[in-house]
Formats: structure tokens, C-alpha cells, sequence
């Protein structure tokens, strides 16, 4: 897999995808979205990947959009020359948000996804987190959403993720405002998860990976994370409980769930094997299924 703005790596079970434009920021482009859709799917095919890490290189994880076309940046010329893929689908009569494509795509993962955001995580650099199950702050690092102080209105699924993460009061100060806050106001905003020191940012969302690479069932974390997600949008625990019995039935009579027992039992370290094959996993239905047009291209 050849990539030019994403850098991709696997080792001891962790895909580390890094936002690679450090001398622009890691500023968003076409490109960009194109090759983080092909990196979660690489990720998502490949049995010896069991967690994604995604971070920025260099001072920033992602400053935003790259501006550097000027007063056309959002202007209908982007739509246009997209290369074959969910890029060049269209929703609703029109193209799609190439910062909802890259953003959907790491929803669609059945592995857990943490991200340690370092420097500036403005506009897509934050939106596109969003989906991601876990974010990490270093101390030093700065959120903004300043879509209307470029009159767009925020993208990447945002709508729907944003005020399911921290509340709809929340997520419409940030939002309406546009302004710039701080790891501890998006610690508060239950934005993140946890802030540490810059330095030990990247050893923790490692350590939190190899974590789960060391001691959970991938087929167990990949059914739990789409249950989890499609479950936000249920009218009733009843839908949650339809899932979860049945899924506690399919792994339940696996490999995974005996060894669960028979390790703890035993006192010894866990020796996982059951795969996730290319579609639903224990039941749950791979989450989030695209609508009629964009499965269509219309």
C-alpha cells in the first residue's frame, strides 16, 4: 500500500496510522482522506491488527483543512478529480464530505481505535476523532471547531457524533463559538479521556493498546465496539438486549470464551484465537451501514 500524507505501521498487534505533512501541519487534503479510508480498511482486513493508533507527526496532529487554495478552498472545484472510491460517491444528490468519508471509515472499524492528539486538533484535526472510541490529550494540545468562523458548518459526521460525546450545550458553545480551548476544558467537556504530559503521550496510548492486545478477545472487543456505537442510536434497551443474547449465544459456544475461563482459572496469561471474518462478528451488524445512495452511488 503506497501513501504520500499517511504513514502506515504494524507491530505486536498495533496499527499506528500518523497524519505525515508535519511541515504543513498535517494539514487536510484530498489525498489525505483518500489514504486514511485505505488505511482503516488495511487495518480492518488484517487479522494481526487488534488495535488502530492514530496519531499527527510532528507538533501538530492536525491544524484543519489545508487552506492553501485561497478563497475557493470549499468552493465546488474540490469536488471535483477524486479518485475512484468513496471519495467519488455522492449522498443525497450530491459529493460527498471528504472529511465524512475519512471520518466513517475509522467508524466502520470492528477494532478499537485511540486517539493521542498532540499540538493543534482543529476543525477536521478534531472532527475526525470523533468516531475514534478513545482520545488522549497531551498537556500542551488545543481543540477548536471554527467552522462557522469560515462559514461552513462543521462535517465529518460531527453532527451526530459530537453531541452523543459531550451534550448538546456543550458541543453547541464550542461549535457556535469557534474558539480555541485547552486539553483541561476538553478533559472537562468529557472530550478526552485523560490529559498527560507531552512526552508520555504516545507511551500511554501504546501502553493502552498493548493492553488490549495482551488480555482481551478480538473477536469479544470487535462485536462490543459496533453493540456499543449502533446502540446510541436504539429506541430501546430492548434493541441492545436482542443484540447482546445473541451474541452471548455465537461466542459463547467459540473458542474465545473457554479460553476466557480456563486461563483465569489457571492464573495464566490469555491465548486468544478466534478471527473476525470479513462481516458481522457474534451477530452484531457492522456498523454504520451506509445509506441506499452512497451504496448505490447513486
Amino acid at each position: 500500500m503506497q501513501l504520500t500524507e499517511v504513514g502506515y505501521a504494524v507491530a505486536d498487534g498495533i496499527a499506528t496510522v500518523t497524519l505525515d505533512r508535519p511541515e504543513q501541519r498535517n494539514a487536510f487534503t484530498g489525498t489525505m482522506a483518500d489514504e486514511l479510508v485505505r488505511a482503516a480498511a488495511a487495518a480492518d482486513a488484517d487479522d494481526d491488527v487488534r488495535v488502530v493508533l492514530v496519531t499527527g507527526a510532528g507538533r501538530d496532529f492536525c491544524v484543519g483543512a489545508d487552506l492553501s487554495g485561497g478563497r475557493d478552498t470549499f468552493a465546488g472545484r474540490r469536488t471535483s478529480g477524486r479518485p475512484p472510491g468513496p471519495l467519488s460517491e455522492t449522498i443525497g444528490g450530491v459529493p460527498r464530505d471528504r472529511g465524512g468519508v475519512a471520518s466513517l471509515a475509522f467508524a466502520a472499524l470492528r477494532k478499537p481505535v485511540i486517539a493521542a492528539l498532540n499540538g493543534a486538533a482543529v476543525g477536521i484535526g478534531l472532527t475526525l476523532t470523533l468516531p475514534m472510541d478513545v482520545r488522549i490529550a497531551g498537556a500542551s494540545a488545543r481543540f477548536g471547531l471554527p467552522f462557522v468562523r469560515r462559514g461552513i458548518t462543521p462535517e465529518a459526521g460531527s453532527g451526530w457524533f459530537l453531541p452523543r460525546i459531550v451534550g448538546i450545550s456543550q458541543a453547541m458553545e464550542w461549535v457556535a463559538t469557534g474558539r480555541i480551548f485547552d486539553a483541561e476544558e476538553a478533559l472537562r467537556g468529557r472530550l478526552v479521556s485523560r490529559v498527560v504530559p507531552d512526552d508520555e503521550l504516545l507511551p500511554v496510548a501504546r501502553a493502552m493498546a498493548r493492553d488490549i492486545v495482551e488480555n482481551t478477545s478480538g473477536a469479544a472487543v470487535a462485536a462490543t465496539r459496533q453493540l456499543l456505537w449502533s446502540m446510541l442510536g436504539a429506541s430501546s434497551p430492548w434493541d441492545s438486549h436482542r443484540v447482546e443474547s445473541r451474541a452471548l449465544v455465537e461466542l459463547g459456544a467459540g473458542p474465545d470464551a473457554a479460553e476466557g475461563v480456563v486461563s483465569f482459572l489457571e492464573k495464566r496469561p490469555p491465548r486468544f484465537t478466534a478471527g473476525l471474518g470479513p462481516g458481522a462478528v457474534a451477530g452484531v451488524p457492522r456498523w454504520p451501514l451506509p445509506p441506499d445512495d452512497v451504496r448505490a452511488g447513486e
